[in-house]
């Protein structure tokens, strides 16, 4: 046996010559050679613990080391991780590679690890699970989703693995949602005019393109699966980002024009889907805001809350912060959002608010009036750094 595996001989060898240590730097190097890396992992656990003072293998429960040997311990293992989540990755091996990134806990890392590994039959599903559903790479793992799964399949993807995500992830992928569905939207909408007209039309949006064809849509004609168009909209308006709101504002506005069969009905207060996101999306982007937020603040008064809870409240007090108007975003929290409110997330908190005001003199107010201990002294401290 020693013959076939020299490197048992070896190591033992170096073990009475040399010493532990070199005998599992030889280990080390021999794992790495032959790409066995959970085991390659134990070895450099036995490398760091010999670094430290430690025994090499730990055969039972030990007593907790002095902190700052903890800390060295725990530096090490996470280097350890980092080594061998990277080598995984290398080698394509996407959900090895996560075990042991993962605990490492930093994103960025293990984004530049995995953008080495090309999607494949074998591992897309391994990669959607991580660059999207742990959150590694999401404009990465969407963008692979609508190019490989289309639309539809994008879209649920989104219902289930980002609703509850960051909102900056829930950017990444519905400005990528939208730009996907809105070419997709222009070039049938083009195709299908080409086709009657007999020459291609003007125009790059459409907008420009039902301008001078009112009637394209009345008979019930469409270009693209309506249930995706409304989806699109609805996901859109986590955006900011100006050119991919022109483009979500298009396809509402397409949806506007759709034979009333085909313009489903939202969730309050995007209740009337199209027109509510077309005031929604035209405030954002500076166009008729007074009218915008009127018509929010509409909503905000009129849609029973126990029904629907604080939801339209949420959203006028999110849109008058988005178009720069915090004080009157305090005043919408101050006077329409009960203290007991349960929220759904939508609207900047208070100390958010005052944030982006510069002033937290509101927030105490509002705290103090609401027997808010910890968010009085929070506006406290921060009006007296």
């Amino acid at each position: 046996m020693a013959d076939e595996n020299p490197i048992f001989e070896q190591v033992a060898q170096l073990a009475s010559s040399d010493g532990a240590e070199a005998a599992v730097d030889t280990l080390i190097t021999h794992l790495t050679a032959n790409h066995e890396y959970h085991e390659l992992f134990e070895a450099k656990k036995m490398r760091l613990r010999l670094s430290l003072g430690l025994p090499a293998a730990q055969a039972q429960h030990e007593e907790r080391c002095d902190e700052e040997l903890e800390l060295k311990l725990e530096r090490g293992l996470l280097e350890a991780c980092r080594e061998v989540g990277e080598l995984f990755f290398a080698e394509g091996r996407v959900r090895e590679g996560w075990m042991y990134l993962r605990p490492v806990g930093d994103r960025e890392v293990a984004a530049k690890a995995i953008a080495c590994v090309e999607p494949n039959d074998d591992n897309a599903d391994e990669l959607l699970e991580v660059l999207v559903h742990e959150g590694v790479d999401v404009a990465r793992g969407y963008q692979m989703a609508l190019d490989r799964l289309g639309t539809c399949n994008s879209i649920t993807l989104f219902e289930s693995a980002l609703a509850a995500r960051p909102r900056e992830d829930q950017k990444s992928a519905a400005g990528l949602l939208v730009r996907h569905v809105h070419r997709e939207l222009v070039e049938n909408l083009r195709g299908d005019i080409q086709r009657r007209e007999g020459q291609a039309p003007s125009g790059s949006t459409a907008a420009d393109l039902l301008a001078d064809r009112g009637d394209l849509l009345s008979d019930g004609t469409y270009h693209l699966d309506t249930s995706h168009l409304a989806s699109t909209v609805r996901f859109a308006r986590v955006l900011d980002d100006t050119e991919v709101l022109e483009l979500a504002r298009d396809i509402a506005y397409y949806g506007s024009k759709l034979h009333p069969q085909f313009q489903y009905p939202g969730e309050e207060p995007f209740l009337d889907l199209y027109p509510a996101s077309l005031a929604f999306f035209g405030a954002l982007l500076g166009d008729r805001v007074d009218a915008g937020i009127r018509f929010f603040q509409q909503k905000a008064d009129s849609v029973p809350q126990q029904d629907f809870g604080v939801v339209a409240v949420e959203v006028l007090i999110d849109l008058l912060s988005r178009c720069g108007r915090h004080e009157e975003a305090l005043a919408a929290y101050e006077k329409r959002l009960p203290a007991d409110a349960r929220t759904m997330g939508i609207a900047p908190t208070l100390l958010q608010l005052s944030q982006r005001l510069g002033n937290f003199d509101k927030m105490q107010s509002i705290s103090r009036d609401r027997g808010d201990l910890l968010g009085f002294v929070a506006a406290t401290l921060q009006n007296n750094p």
